[in-house]
């Protein structure tokens, strides 16, 4: 059975413990660093105890020979930190996938615009493979270098696509209203994710211009090769866990079973799942696990879609899709180490 040595740089966060979770449970790899400049010599389970018995490591200063080991490094750092030492990595030919924004975005002038930082290897933008499996698999089998997709842009693309793949609605008025929970802020502390803050609330944030944005109308305007009109309104919502898109588009005249079409377009998904028509998808029905649960109305008959598309902003929306990613890029079966059925309640 083929073992893949795998480094993590930036282990503390959220994502990152969940990568933590999803790795020591996969067959065949083999987890050989955890980095953290902050908390380099403490016990990877001190800090994170669900890893007790589980792993038995502690966090160690990044180091570029250690890294250069592994078969495949993941980056759980904040946005700036994997382009500044990615190009070493590959070229000591180990693969990458980072989890960061830093390759997401083809363009970067765009990167900058949004990122406030100038971007330390343009060069490597196009080597790049947006990490969207259900878009991009055959790109990411060949890949060296892979842009791990955004949580909301992984659900407003998968429920978007099958309309904009098949011209079935106007490219000129898309709407993805989306609500996420707390744990997609990150780890730090802010006053902002306090309890006492955003439990029993709900506010839409960022609604001029979120950094998601650019990212998921770059993946729709691929899939249409052409300009889209998109309104991206997030939201926080007093959960742990979770995003939930609702997404509008007017549809073109004469359209008629979009049910079939999804279930045609995601019938050889496992990671996607087309629910019956007139279903509702919680979010709680993914909690912990690597699926998109998507469901379609059209109210009154009218010439509105509406999507409804769910995942774990940690999962499918982070660290699951990473691991997606990896099986991928070694040839394993796509679904190793993310067959875990969601926790309900």
């Amino acid at each position: 059975m083929k073992h893949i040595k795998a480094g993590i740089v930036g282990g503390t966060g959220y994502t990152g413990v969940e990568l933590l979770r999803l790795l020591v449970a996969h067959p065949q790899v083999e987890l050989s660093l955890i980095t953290s400049r902050g908390d380099a010599g403490t016990p990877v389970a001190d800090m994170f105890p669900n890893l007790r018995g589980a792993l038995d490591m502690a966090f160690t200063e990044p180091d570029m020979a250690a890294l250069k080991t592994c078969d495949v490094v993941f980056f759980a750092t904040p946005n700036g930190i994997a382009m500044t030492m990615v190009r070493e990595l590959l070229a000591a030919g180990v693969k990458v996938i980072d989890l960061a924004a830093d390759f997401r975005l083809g363009n970067p002038a765009e990167w900058e615009q949004w990122y406030g930082m100038p971007h330390a290897c343009p060069e490597l933008l196009e080597e790049a493979v947006y990490g969207l499996p259900e878009v991009n698999r055959e790109a990411i089998r060949k890949a060296s270098l892979i842009a791990n997709p955004g949580c909301y842009p992984t659900a407003v693309q998968l429920g978007l696509l099958p309309l904009i793949e098949n011209k079935l609605v106007d490219l000129q008025y898309l709407i993805a209203d989306c609500k996420s929970g707390v744990s997609g802020a990150g780890r730090k502390a802010s006053v902002g994710t306090l309890l006492a803050e955003c439990s029993e609330s709900f506010k839409a944030y960022a609604v001029s211009g979120h950094r998601h944005l650019p990212e998921i109308r770059q993946g729709l305007q691929r899939a249409a090769n052409s300009a889209v009109g998109l309104t991206f309104v997030p939201h926080l919502t007093p959960m742990i866990r979770g995003i939930h898109a609702t997404l509008y588009a007017r549809l073109a005249s004469g359209v008629t079973d979009l049910q079939a079409v999804y279930e045609d377009y995601y019938k050889d998904e496992y990671f996607v799942d087309v629910l019956p028509p007139g279903s509702h998808p919680e979010t709680r029905t993914v909690k912990g696990a690597n699926h998109c649960r998507i469901a379609l109305h059209v109210p009154q008959g009218g010439d509105t879609v509406v999507v409804l598309s769910v995942i774990d902003n940690l999962v499918k929306g982070a660290a699951g899709q990473a691991v997606q990613n990896m099986n991928l890029l070694f040839d394993l079966d796509e679904r190793a180490g993310l067959q875990g059925i969601a926790l309900v309640p």
